[in-house]
């Protein structure tokens, strides 16, 4: 059997009619089929290639470090040099009180030790998380899901959640001082690209401005735990390092995975260490994994990570506005996004989707977002030039048309 027929015979699929396309190579924002079709790849893996395809610097750390050793037990009584490094990193350019990391395999898994851990430190059972909000796949982030279509026929999930909505400020007093955590996206991406509100009144006389400020302040009221998930988000993905930074909110916890990882599967999450440390007794190995910062992923994240900082979170911004810019058509009924990350609104699912087929028959991949599949998902690699951005918005307007 070839290679497509065995693909639909042996692996697992997750949607009746997949795309199905046969890469044979990458590099850069460029995909190249099997039959030699290049394509211009859009949406990074889902915001995970932000610092391109076989990135030189990426490749060579993980060669170099092959020679050294691949795996160890991670965690347990060894020092591992590249997880040390990339913490040491990692802790450098974030807030004073994030200062202690957890590594892990990707963002779900980020996800339920974050949860875990507030849990355990609070010592409280309610977790609020938000409508539309996407956490991973996994038993407990799936709890704190907040589309009931993808969660119904699982049920039951975790016990003690609670739902509320995202930019509403009045459901903030669901926040008690019962509630373990409050995990939140600050940027909602499945549901769309959803930015966190800003009123006209605000900066208030407390200081407290944004959508995510007032909520940073509930739960400093409340003695609830702040979970970040900047899986989709962080890494220069928005024009900053991590959102957080550009609303100007510090979560008790970050989670992060994706392009944290540069291409190689790794996730985080990272909190005091007055916080994490509640997971090292009563009981002992409270939270472990076996592959959770392996040598090779650390080693890819670091290049990934210095390539980031050095030159391509600041161009998120600039690259962004570029797509606003250009993409303007009658069918297009709006355009949000803040970097590098963005959604471009359509009237509806099937016109959409319409339009996402041709755009990859034309060489373009972009996507739908998974609860807003009107909407046409545009997250290409950091790398991206500006020549690049006009020809894929030029491609993009002509099959609107089309």
């Amino acid at each position: 059997m070839t290679n497509r027929q065995l693909f639909f015979n042996r692996l697992a699929q997750t949607s009746p009619a997949p795309p199905a396309l046969e890469i044979k190579s990458a590099k850069g924002i460029y995909l190249r089929s099997a039959n030699g079709k290049k394509y211009m790849d859009l949406i990074s893996g889902i915001s995970v290639s932000n610092v391109g395809h076989a990135n030189p610097k990426v490749t060579a750390a993980i060669k170099k470090q092959l020679d050294k050793h691949s795996y160890l037990m991670v965690y347990g009584e060894y020092v591992v040099a590249p997880q040390v490094e990339y913490a040491n990193l990692l802790v450098k350019y974030l807030p004073k009180k994030l200062n202690n990391v957890y590594f892990v395999n990707t963002g779900s898994e980020a996800v339920e030790g974050a949860l875990k851990l507030a849990k355990r430190y609070t010592g409280r059972t309610e977790i609020i998380f938000f409508k539309n909000a996407y956490h991973g796949s996994t038993h407990g982030a799936l709890s704190v899901m907040g589309n009931e279509a993808m969660k119904q026929v699982f049920r039951p999930l975790l016990p003690d959640v609670r739902q509320i909505e995202f930019n509403n400020e009045k459901q903030l007093e669901q926040i008690t001082k019962r509630t373990a955590c409050v995990i939140i996206e600050p940027i909602q991406g499945e549901a769309g690209v959803i930015l966190p509100t800003e009123d006209v009144k605000w900066p208030r006389a407390d200081g407290k401005g944004n959508y995510l400020q007032r909520l940073r302040k509930r739960c400093d009221e409340t003695g609830a735990l702040l979970i970040f998930d900047e899986v989709q988000t962080g890494m220069g993905r928005t024009g900053e390092m991590f959102a957080f930074e550009k609303y100007k909110v510090v979560p008790d916890i970050l989670c992060l995975a994706k392009a944290f990882g540069g291409g190689m599967p790794l996730g985080a999450f990272i909190a005091s260490k007055e916080v994490m440390s509640t997971l090292s007794h009563n009981p002992v190995l409270g939270h472990i994994t076996t592959f959770g910062g392996h040598p090779l992923s650390c080693v890819a994240g670091i290049e990934a990570f210095k390539e980031v900082k050095r030159r391509q979170a600041a161009g998120s911004r600039q690259k962004g506005e570029l797509f606003k810019k250009l993409l303007v058509h009658p069918r297009i009924k709006e355009v949000r996004g803040e970097g590098l990350l963005i959604a471009v609104q359509f009237a509806s699912e099937e016109e959409n989707k319409r339009i996402i087929s041709r755009c990859v028959e034309k060489g373009i991949i972009t996507d739908w977002f998974l609860f807003n599949a009107s909407a046409m998902r545009i997250a290409p690699p950091l790398i991206i030039t500006e020549k690049e951005i006009k020809k894929a918005c030029e491609v993009i307007l002509r099959c609107i048309d089309q």
